[in-house]
Parts: C-alpha cells; structure tokens; sequence
C-alpha cells in the first residue's frame, strides 16, 4: 500500500475565475516549503466531485479552492452541499474571490471552512503551510471563519501586497491567461468593488515581472498578450489619476521585443478597459503603434451627469464623448459601457442616457450593454433593483439590430433581481 502524501491542494478551474488561480498558484510555487505540495486543476463540477475522491484519498489532508463572483453564488452553494454531503470533513472547503470577501458570513453559511478575505497570496500560502504541518488556521491574518457557536471571526487584514513579490504566472504547472500589471484603483466607483477589494492605491507589476510571465508564455508559442488592469492607461501612475505614458510605452516596447516578429499585444481591449478622460492622441498613438487590437473599451455608465456624480465615476460626459470621437478619428473601434437602471435615476436621466447612446452611435461607437447589479461592500450593495424600462429596450433592441449594441443586459437584469432577493432575505 502506497504512503499517504501530506497534501492534495485542489483548483476549482473555472472559465470565469482562472487568472486569480494563476496568480495564486505562481505565488505557491516560490515557497519551497510547499514544494511537495501536489496541485490539481480540476474543470467542471462532475469532475470536481467525482475526482475529490481519489486525490482525497492520496492524501493527509486535501485542501479545495474555490474563487467565485456574486453572480455565481447559486451554483457555488449547490456544489458545495452536494460536495459536503459527499466527503464531510474530508476535505478543507476555502473560498475567496470578490463575493467572498464581500459577504464572509453569507459565504461561510454555504459550507465553506474557511473565507480568504481580499488578495489571497500570502493568506493562502500560510493556510497551506499550516494544513501541511497540522498547525491551526485558525489565527491566519486575512480569513473568516465560523466559530463552534456559529459566530464569524475576522482575523485581521494583511497589508497590501507587492506585486512584485511573486511571479504574475506558474512556471512548473504551467497555465496561461491574461497577466495582471495593476492593482487598486483610486476611483471609488459606487457600484464596483474593485477599490474595496484590493485598495483605492494603484500597485503595478514592475517591467521586468511582466516579461518574465510574457517570456513564460512565449516558451509554450502562448504569444497573445493580454492585460488585467483596472485601467490599462494608468500602468506606471503612482495616484492611477496622472498617466506615466513613458512608463507605459516602456512596458509595451519590452513585451514587443520579447514576441517578435509574430506575437500580439491586446491592450486597452477585453478584459481591460479604460477611463474616458484617458483617451488622447497620445494613449491611442501607443495602441495604434504597438497593439493588435482593433478597439478599445471605454467605461461610461450613463449619459446623464447628475448619474455619474451620484456614482462617484469622476470624469464628465463630455469626457466620454471626446474619448469616442478620438478613437473612431484614430482608426479604432470604440466599445462604450452603460449600466442601465443605476441608483437614483430619472425618467429624465434614462432619457439623457437614450439620446448619448444614439449620439454616441452615429460618431461611430458600439454600446456595450449591462444592467446594475447590487454588489457585496459597495456603497450600492443594498440599492433596490428595478426592471428596465421599454422604451431603453426598445433603443437597445434597435442599435443591437444594425450592429451597434451587444451585451449581457438581459442576463444580468434577472442576476441582479436574484442578487437583491438573496440579500434582502438576509437581512
């Protein structure tokens, strides 16, 4: 009979939650302590249950990771009891993620051991330590647990990280995926939780770090480049507000260097975006010289003033309308995002938002649609949640008809009805 080994770590991989894995599982990997820790991917949640129970058996103890957004708590709390039901104290459950550190109760009550609260590096690396040394968990900075009584316990926050500390990708259980530059972000929007998650500082991955993910990838011919940021123009600000353009093209010039003749960069495109006020003729100069991208996606929200004000987006609607008409003039296609049915609107605001899309539309833009979903830790988590109105529908379903509109709104108006119920029988 083979020795047990000491312990199974276990990925849920899934297609919406895969580059915060990377970045994990790259920071596990500098830790020679945890060098005999085996690490396993695993897709799909037949897979998941079916698999758990050899690599449970293989090993002491088997620690399951699983990152989650709020929109997809539903299927996370029916896995997790059917994997409870299954495998009991088996196995450690830990979840992290945006809906996690947003709402650690609600998330400890699904079935989860364990909640790692914001950015999970080093939480993770400690976590995995001590199950390997049959040490606590119980006094790791940066998680939330239930205690015997069913009363949550927050150990305290972790500083925020160097990004630089650890490698953006895994270089032994090799993964690819769109490599992170930026952290934070000082613009406190009222219905994201980006800055509540991860600071309202900018932390940017130095050049040097990047290239060594983007050396990674082309080692394996992976040479799409692409970005997560919370906006791609700001890479090398220090207050995320003030570009550092020759940072910026420093950056771009070295991943160039390092792909030629055949590879591309992405950047300014999914699954990053950029701030209005952002766009000039220098910004999209870079995009134009070093990028392959035939867009750029430019964050807008409303057409109303008063509305983006309310939402604390800091910048103005000229901003936006300034941006489209310099990137359609620079050859690019510019993707504007609007969030329907955001707090505190008016007939008249819906209107004022109606009108800029058409306007927006006729300089040439594509409006990418999405309806206002209530997030955990945002100034708006506990904001009501209304239906769309007819007469946006009929104006999305008219520009989505000539090819001027895509996007998830429908999906997303019935997420956000969903999420609104969830908290309200919470509270």
């Amino acid at each position: 009979m083979c020795l047990r080994k000491k312990v199974g770590f276990v990925v849920f991989y899934q297609k919406q939650n895969i580059f915060s894995f990377n970045a994990l599982v790259a920071a596990i990997e500098t830790e020679r302590k945890l060098n005999d820790i085996e690490i396993y991917f695993i897709r799909g949640k037949e897979n998941l249950y079916n698999d758990l129970e050899e690599i449970s058996d293989k090993h002491e103890s088997t620690v399951l990771a699983i990152s989650f957004f709020t929109t997809q708590l539903w299927e996370v709390r029916d896995l997790v009891k059917s994997l409870r039901k299954k495998y009991g104290t088996k196995v450690l459950f830990i979840a992290g993620g945006p809906h996690p550190t947003g709402d650690p109760e609600g998330t400890l009550k699904m079935g989860f051991d364990l909640v790692v609260r914001g950015e999970g590096e080093e939480t993770l690396i400690e976590i995995l330590t001590n199950a390997k040394n049959n040490k606590s968990l119980n006094e790791i900075k940066g998680i939330a647990y239930l205690d015997k009584d069913g009363k949550i316990i927050l150990t305290k926050k972790r500083e925020w990280l160097d990004l630089n500390k650890y490698p953006a990708l895994p270089s032994r259980n090799i993964k690819y995926g769109a490599i992170e530059i930026t952290r934070g972000c000082p613009y406190v929007c009222y219905f994201c939780q980006t800055p509540y998650i991860l600071g309202t500082t900018p932390r940017h991955r130095s050049i040097k770090s990047i290239c060594d993910a983007v050396k990674i990838m082309k080692e394996y011919e992976k040479t799409d480049i692409r970005f997560i940021t919370p906006n791609a123009f700001s890479y090398g600000s220090q207050d995320g507000k003030t570009l550092n353009l020759p940072e910026l093209e420093l950056l771009l010039i070295s991943i160039e260097k390092i792909i030629a003749p055949k590879g591309r960069i992405y950047f300014g495109s999914f699954p990053s975006e950029v701030r209005p006020e952002h766009v000039t003729d220098e910004t999209l100069g870079l995009v134009r010289k070093y990028a392959a991208n035939d867009n750029i996606v430019i964050g807008a929200q409303s057409g109303s003033q008063k509305i983006l004000n309310s939402c604390n987006r800091g910048h103005t609607i000229d901003d936006v309308y300034n941006a489209v008409k310099l990137t359609v003039k620079s050859g690019l296609i510019a993707n504007v995002d609007f969030i329907f049915n955001l707090p505190n609107e008016t007939d008249e605001d819906i209107n004022l938002t109606i009108d800029f899309m058409k306007e927006l539309s006729i300089l040439g833009a594509k409006i990418h649609t999405h309806s206002f979903m209530p997030l955990p830790q945002t100034v708006f988590a506990n904001e009501a949640v209304k239906k769309i109105n007819e007469k946006t529908k009929k104006v999305i379903s008219e520009l989505t008809s000539k090819g001027l509109a895509y996007g998830d709104w429908k999906k997303q108006e019935k997420l956000a009805e969903d999420i609104a119920n969830y908290f309200n029988r919470r509270n």
